[in-house]
């Protein structure tokens, strides 16, 4: 097997290789916990079948989850699986000095010729699990001697094996995307391209305009209102289909957001007291924001690593920061942060990419992305939706592979 642990050499920091193993009593009181939770009793609202799922998760599939995580999942399974790829942790400095452990799991080129490094950032309730299909495509596709790009995919802070945020004041993206440019650079990965969707799309827009280390961007999410300026081009008939979900998404899909940013500390007690809860809460996502419903085992492996790693709470911040309250003073003199997305100061000067996928939850036309950047390039899919890496690992990839290319 080719060896793809090789540190660049002009690395500054020195992460330690890291396997993860969760302990037998941690796995056994999961399972416990599984046993013990109940679903509750059946009403009409959680009986329901209908396409759009309007009410929230069926209680069927919750009884053939909860059974199934009970007495059929495997989670050393997947441990085995994040073990076959290099994984390290690092103590890093934040800008109040304080340090915190960050998780990465990479792909490390020993290529003598000149290799691109690439940032893939998840968001919630995501996690670098997403990532793993589009590395195992790198590593089925070149050995570490001619791999074309050293490959970072780290646990955002705050999310599963990576530490934060801060438990003295209100974190922000903006603090997570100085650690995280801080890990690349301390990497030896100047000149990185930044890839993101959901929160890693915000970090990886931020990352764009604060950090000269970052030379490109691409993302496959762009939520976003509609331009005021007339003149930009009117969207295909794919993109307004695309429209109608994300007017749904805003209507009537979004509340869960709404509840992270205004009560983080009341849902983050809530999701923390019964790993059945966490499946509810975070399986619902999964099911709705892809094209198609993701396997069982690929929803659980990933409610898994929130529960084992105390992740919810940890990592709703950034919905505090765009969808809670202002921190201090009058509404009118704190308004509420927007979204880098529509924030003129994060507008793209560097080479910026785009692709777009049908069921995501805001598929945004390309017409309109191009108002907050200078985009370079774009492309458009008939298949995949929010969790692009996980359902489309090859078109994602090969999307980042034909940008890469064009920007030298």
């Amino acid at each position: 097997m080719a060896d793809y642990s090789k540190l660049p050499s002009n690395a500054a920091i020195q992460p330690e290789p890291f396997k993860v193993q969760f302990g037998d009593q941690q796995l056994y009181d999961m399972k416990q916990l599984i046993k013990l939770s109940p679903l509750g009793p059946r009403t009409y609202e959680n009986q329901q079948t209908t396409p759009d799922r309007r009410f929230g998760v069926n209680i069927d599939w919750m009884e053939k989850a909860k059974e199934y995580w009970q007495n059929g999942f495997d989670w050393r399974k997947c441990e085995e699986y994040i073990n076959s790829f290099p994984n390290y942790k690092v103590s890093l400095p934040d800008s109040d000095g304080k340090d915190y452990v960050i998780h990465f799991t990479a792909l490390f080129s020993t290529s003598t010729s000149p290799t691109t490094p690439l940032l893939f950032l998840h968001g919630w309730p995501g996690s670098f699990l997403e990532f793993l299909g589009v590395l195992d495509v790198l590593r089925k596709k070149y050995s570490a001697s001619d791999l074309p790009y050293n490959v970072i995919v780290p646990s955002l802070p705050g999310y599963g094996l990576s530490e934060g945020p801060s438990l003295d004041r209100q974190w922000s993206i903006q603090d997570a995307s100085a650690l995280i440019d801080k890990l690349m650079v301390g990497l030896g990965l100047k000149g990185y391209v930044a890839q993101g969707g959901d929160i890693g799309s915000y970090m990886s827009r931020i990352l764009s305009v604060e950090s000269e280390h970052c030379k490109a961007v691409h993302l496959n999410f762009n939520h976003m209102s509609p331009p005021k300026d007339d003149s930009i081009a009117k969207p295909t008939a794919a993109e307004a289909k695309g429209l109608e979900r994300v007017q749904a998404f805003n209507k009537h899909g979004s509340s869960y957001g709404n509840e992270h940013g205004n009560r983080p500390a009341t849902i983050g007690v809530v999701l923390s007291s019964s790993p059945i809860a966490l499946l509810a809460w975070i399986g619902e996502k999964f099911l709705e924001w892809t094209d198609e419903d993701p396997s069982l085992d690929t929803i659980l492996d990933s409610v898994t690593l929130y529960w084992l790693t105390q992740s919810f709470p940890r990592a709703i911040y950034p919905y505090a920061q765009f969808h809670g309250r202002p921190a201090s003073g009058h509404p009118k003199d704190n308004p509420q942060v927007p979204s880098p997305h529509i924030d003129p100061k994060y507008y793209i000067r560097k080479p910026f990419g785009y692709s777009w996928f049908p069921y995501e939850l805001a598929p945004i036309p390309v017409s309109w992305v191009k108002t907050t950047g200078g985009l370079t390039w774009s492309r458009s899919h008939d298949q995949g939706g929010h969790f692009a890496a996980m359902e489309q690992p090859e078109v994602l990839l090969g999307d980042v592979e034909e940008f890469v290319k064009t920007i030298g």
